[in-house]
Formats: structure tokens, sequence, C-alpha cells
């Protein structure tokens, strides 16, 4: 196939070499597909170096993060337990101490009630008369001095 049309006119020698141009360019675009075709089936059949490929996503930063804010709520939250716990200690440390003041102080209370019963108990055996016999006593008492 020719690029340039003839025209009604042209001699058959124009017409040849159009032909032998044809020809050229025909071999020139055989020869280049050909060579096209022997690079990519050489390229496709080499062998090739596979290479590991990391992957450092976002999935790793992602856990990162996560480990770590369950690591500080962890923390945060231990130190919050053991603050409680030792106001808890501390406030049943004053409630023991409250208890055995107050049973310490009733124990007083007692023991003075009791003495004072015994000092009376005391008074009332220590006499040597009964009370009730006390004024005739104390006419013999006189009787006597006398």
């Amino acid at each position: 196939m020719s690029w340039r049309k003839t025209k009604a006119g042209e001699s058959p020698n124009a017409m040849s070499s159009s032909i032998e141009s044809d020809a050229t360019l025909g071999e020139i675009l055989k020869n280049f597909r050909q060579s096209a075709q022997a690079w990519s089936e050489a390229e496709y059949n080499r062998p090739r170096r596979v290479e590991p490929v990391t992957v450092h996503g976002t999935w790793r930063m992602a856990a990162v993060w996560a480990l770590g804010c369950v690591l500080a709520a962890g923390s945060l939250s231990g130190g919050l337990y053991e603050h409680h716990h030792l106001q808890q200690v501390a406030r049943q440390q004053t409630e023991a101490r409250a208890a055995r003041e107050r049973q310490l102080a009733a124990q007083e209370r007692t023991r003075k009630a009791d003495e004072n019963l015994l000092a009376n108990v005391d008074t009332d055996v220590s006499r040597s008369v009964p009370a009730a016999l006390e004024p005739l006593a104390q006419l013999m008492e006189g009787d006597e001095g006398q």
C-alpha cells in the first residue's frame, strides 16, 4: 500500500519507486514488531528476584498506641486503687482507735464505779454498830466515860 496517492498521469517509474518504498517500510515495521516481541518475550521469561516486602502499615502504629493506652490506663487505675485502699485502711485504723478509746473509757468508768461500791461496802462493814443502832451506841459511849 502506498502512502502517497498516485495521480493520473504519473510515470510507471514513479509507481515502482512507491512500491519499493512500501516494501521497505513494510520490512522496517516487520523488523520493529519482531524486535518488540522478542524484547517482551525476554523480559517476561527472565528470572526475577523477589524481595520480601515488609509492610509497616498503620495497623502497627495503631497497635502500639492501643497498647500504650492500655498500659497508661492500667497504671492509672492501679494507682487510684492503691490510693483508695490506703484511705480505707486509714479509716479502719481510725475507727479501731476510737473504739479502743471508748472501750478504755468504759472500763475506767466501770473501775471507778466498782471502787465507789467497794468504798461504800468497806464503810458499811467497818462500822462496829449498824446505822440503825448508832444512836444507842453513842449513848453507851457517853456512859462509859462518866
